[in-house]
C-alpha cells in the first residue's frame, strides 16, 4: 500500500460539491503545492445544492449565483476540475490509484485518492413511478425540471423529509395545491423529535398544505395528458399533476466497493475521514461513522458535515495537525419556519421543552443524555441556536435542571456556564 506518512504529490477526487471544493480550497491555504484534480460526473461547474429547494424554485437565484466559486478561481488556485466526466472504475496500484472514465476517457493515476461522490435521490418502484411527469430533487438537472412542473396543476409530495417539506412550502408560495403523503405516523420521523414534528405539522397545515400520514403509495394513476394522482393502499386518490418523490438519498458507494471498502449505509469513515483500507479518505454526503452514544452507524447530509470533513482531510492530506471535532449542525429552510438543530439527537434519556407565550412559533427541545445536553432542536429561535452551539462546540453539557427555567432566556442561562 501507498505510503501515508508523506503528503502526496498528487491528488484525485471523485466529486466536485462542497465537500471537494473546500477540500481543495483547504489544501492550497495549507500550503499543499502538489497537483489537485477534482473529478465531476455533471457537466457544470461546482455549485450550492440548498437553495434549489427554496430560492431557485422562486427564481430568486441563477445559475450564476448557485455558483460555489467564480470560474476563475479554480484557475487562480491551480485546482484542475473535470465536469461532464463519470468515475467508472478505479483501482490501488503500487504508487496510489487509477481512475477509469466512462466514455473512453484516458484514465488518470493518483498518488492519494479522495471519494467525495456524494449521494442519489432515492425511487419508488410502483406502477406508473417513470412516468416524466414523476420527478425528483437531488440537483440542478432535477430542479429545473420541478421549477417549471409548479405552476402546471396540483403537486403530490411522497415523503414527509427535509427535501419534500421545503418544496412543498416552496410550491405553496407559489400558489400550487400541495398534498405531502408520508407514510409514518408523523413528519420527519428519523430526523427530529415529537414535538419538533407536531409543530412542522401544524405549521405546514396553516400554510394550507395537505399532510397526510400513515399513507402508502400504491400506484402513480396516469392518463394520456400526462399523471392523474397517487392512488394509496387503502383506495384512496390523492389528485396531482406532478409527483415528487423525496424519500431521502442513498450514498453512492459503487467505487468504494470496488475498492473493497466497508459499506454501511455509506462509506464508514473514522475520524480522520480515512475508510477501512487506512488509505482512501472519503468525505460528504457519501460517508458514514460509529456514534459514540449509539455504537450505530450514521450519516449527516449537511453543509457543516462537508465543510468539516472536507478540513479534516486536508489537514491528513497535507500532514498539518487536524480541526478539534465540533457539534454538528444543520438548517432547514420551511415556508417561514427556521429550523436549526445542533449535535446528535440519537442516544437521550430527557427531553426539556422551551416555549415563550409572547412568540408562539418559537420552540426549543433540548435533549440530555447520562453526561448533559447533547442536542438541541430550535424552531424559530435563532439567537437560542447560537447560543446552544457555541456551548456545545466548547464542549459543555449542562444537565436539564440548568436551562429548565422557562422564564429565564437561554442564552442568560447559559453564560455562567460558557464563562
Amino acid at each position: 500500500m501507498p505510503s501515508t506518512e508523506t503528503p502526496p504529490r498528487s491528488i484525485g477526487v471523485v466529486g466536485a460539491s462542497h465537500a471537494a471544493v473546500h477540500l481543495a480550497d483547504r489544501l492550497r491555504d495549507q500550503g499543499y503545492d502538489g497537483a489537485i484534480t477534482l473529478i465531476s460526473h455533471e457537466p457544470r461547474l461546482p455549485y450550492q445544492r440548498p437553495p434549489l429547494s427554496k430560492a431557485w424554485l422562486k427564481g430568486e437565484a441563477t445559475s450564476e449565483s448557485l455558483l460555489l466559486r467564480d470560474p476563475a478561481h479554480y484557475a487562480d488556485k491551480e485546482i484542475e476540475l473535470f465536469t461532464g466526466v463519470r468515475a467508472e472504475r478505479v483501482a490501488r496500484t503500487p504508487a496510489g490509484a487509477r481512475i477509469e472514465f466512462a466514455g473512453g476517457s484516458r484514465p488518470r493515476e493518483f498518488d492519494r485518492l479522495v471519494l467525495a461522490t456524494g449521494a442519489r435521490a432515492r425511487t419508488l418502484t410502483l406502477p406508473g413511478s417513470d412516468h416524466p411527469d414523476v420527478v425528483r430533487l437531488r440537483d440542478l438537472g432535477h430542479a429545473c425540471v420541478v421549477a417549471e412542473r409548479v405552476r402546471k396543476g396540483p403537486i403530490a409530495v411522497v415523503g414527509g423529509g427535509f427535501v419534500g417539506l421545503e418544496v412543498a412550502a416552496t410550491a405553496r408560495s407559489l400558489g400550487a395545491e400541495v398534498t405531502v403523503i408520508e407514510a409514518g405516523s408523523r413528519l420527519l420521523g428519523r430526523a427530529v423529535g415529537e414535538v419538533t414534528a407536531t409543530a412542522l405539522l401544524a405549521a405546514h397545515r396553516a400554510m394550507q398544505t395537505d399532510i397526510v400520514l400513515d399513507a402508502q403509495p400504491a400506484a402513480i394513476v396516469t392518463a394520456a395528458d400526462g399523471v392523474r394522482g397517487v392512488r394509496l393502499t387503502d383506495g384512496r386518490e390523492i389528485p396531482a399533476a406532478t409527483v415528487l418523490i423525496g424519500i431521502g438519498a442513498e450514498p453512492r458507494t459503487e467505487l468504494a466497493r470496488q475498492l473493497g471498502l466497508d459499506c454501511a449505509g455509506g462509506v464508514v469513515v473514522d475520524d480522520r475521514c480515512t475508510a477501512s483500507d487506512g488509505w482512501t479518505l472519503a468525505i460528504g454526503d457519501c460517508t458514514t461513522r460509529v456514534s459514540p452514544a449509539t455504537g450505530r452507524h450514521y450519516r449527516l447530509e449537511s453543509v457543516d458535515n462537508a465543510t468539516t470533513q472536507a478540513e479534516v482531510a486536508a489537514a491528513v492530506l497535507a500532514g498539518s495537525t487536524a480541526p478539534a471535532a465540533a457539534a454538528p449542525w444543520f438548517w432547514s429552510d420551511q415556508g417561514d419556519q427556521k429550523l436549526q438543530i445542533v449535535g446528535l439527537i440519537g442516544g437521550y434519556t430527557s427531553v426539556v421543552v422551551r416555549t415563550d407565550p409572547d412568540k408562539p412559533r418559537r420552540k426549543v427541545a433540548l435533549y440530555f443524555g447520562d453526561e448533559g445536553l447533547v442536542a438541541a432542536e430550535c424552531l424559530n429561535a435563532p439567537a437560542d441556536f447560537v447560543a446552544l452551539r457555541a456551548a456545545l462546540g466548547r464542549g459543555h453539557r449542562p444537565g436539564p435542571e440548568a436551562l429548565a427555567d422557562n422564564s429565564i432566556p437561554l442564552k442568560k442561562l447559559l453564560t455562567p456556564i460558557r464563562s
